[in-house]
């Protein structure tokens, strides 16, 4: 799951309309991509990211993974306020986008959590 967001966000900034085309996105997801402003892309940034160094980091059983879970998580709650209150995103995403990013907010609440939860047990240093 974490990786798929980290290739994700890679492949939207290097191969642009070229690959949202290949993963099915209409004119109209493209142009609003195109659309967002520089501190939305910052915050989807810190969410990828964040996600991707909080898992190394749990791999590598550092305390720091929560830290790096908290950040993923605030990146991903503040672009899914664009997403659903600031921007059109809601009726481009219909219900299919919905249920993903639920997912995603599940996914990033049970790393945040697990995490806490090693750090507490000791696990993690």
């Amino acid at each position: 799951m974490k990786c798929y967001g980290a290739y994700d966000y890679w492949m939207s900034h290097t191969a642009g309309d070229a690959y949202f085309r290949t993963v099915g996105l209409t004119p109209a997801h493209i142009a609003y991509f195109h659309a967002m402003p520089a501190w939305v892309t910052a915050v989807w940034a810190l969410g990828v990211w964040g996600a991707v160094a909080g898992s190394v980091l749990l791999l590598l059983r550092s305390r720091w993974a929560f830290a790096a879970f908290a950040a993923s998580l605030a990146g991903l709650l503040v672009s899914l306020v664009y997403t659903y209150g600031l921007s059109n995103g809601a009726e481009l995403a219909g219900a299919q986008g919905v249920i993903m990013n639920l997912v995603i907010t599940a996914g990033a609440l049970f790393f945040l959590w697990f995490a806490r939860r090693m750090a507490r047990r000791g696990v993690l240093r």
